[in-house]
């Protein structure tokens, strides 16, 4: 039982560093497509998820709460308004569309 169990592990351990691997190939790929504009977004965001504390409760933190409950009663009272999934989607393929004319 122990043999199988390590070699399930060792089976396991190298599929997820394939797919790693793999993951790893096709970011490279796309990122050599892009222009230096873009590549300095997918920098700004690769950075802010390497350096992010995934250890780190957000619900323990009490200004971020109160923030949250701010912009959720802001949506809610009408005071801003909100946009749903389909609105954003829209509202970015019209400024990306934008953006490929200049």
């Amino acid at each position: 039982m122990a043999i199988c169990i390590k070699s399930l592990s060792k089976f396991v351990e190298s599929r997820i560093m394939s797919n790693a691997a793999s993951l790893d190939k096709k970011i490279a790929n796309y990122v050599e497509q892009l222009n230096t504009k873009q590549k300095k977004v997918v920098l700004s965001v690769a950075k802010a998820f390497a350096e992010e504390d995934t250890h780190e409760d957000v619900w323990a933190d009490e200004n971020f709460v109160k923030e949250l409950d701010r912009r959720t009663n802001e949506l809610e009272t009408g005071k801003v308004k909100g946009y749903s999934w389909d609105e954003v989607k829209k509202i970015t393929r019209q400024s990306l569309s934008e953006m490929k004319k200049k």
